[in-house]
């Protein structure tokens, strides 16, 4: 059994027991979350239920685990000739949640 559910802008394919990680949630760890926009669901017998854009009822079920951070990324920018060079860097906010369970 897994579901397809839209998470920060991207899909994310969820199986009870497994973590994802998806843009930050406001939420601490150790609380439930719930994803409610689901996409698709593949239940235990074979059956797939395909929403338009979302299935009517369908809930994923997770715990946060953690807030971390992604990797630094740098960004570095330059013109030739001019003696200019610009150093950035970010890092992206993230949030580790447990599927315990999908409900279709």
């Amino acid at each position: 059994m897994f579901a397809i559910v839209q998470a920060g802008g991207r899909q994310e394919k969820v199986v009870p027991g497994t973590v994802v990680v998806v843009d930050r949630l406001e939420a601490e760890p150790g609380a439930a979350y719930t994803f409610d926009k689901v996409l698709l669901v593949e239940q235990a017998d074979g059956a797939v239920i395909l929403g338009a854009p979302f299935v009517a009822g369908a809930t994923v079920v997770g715990v946060i685990e953690a807030q971390t951070q992604a990797k630094k990324i740098r960004v570095f920018k330059t013109k030739r000739r001019k003696q200019y060079r610009k150093v950035q860097g970010h890092r992206t906010q993230l949030t580790r949640v447990m599927v315990t369970g999908i409900n279709a």
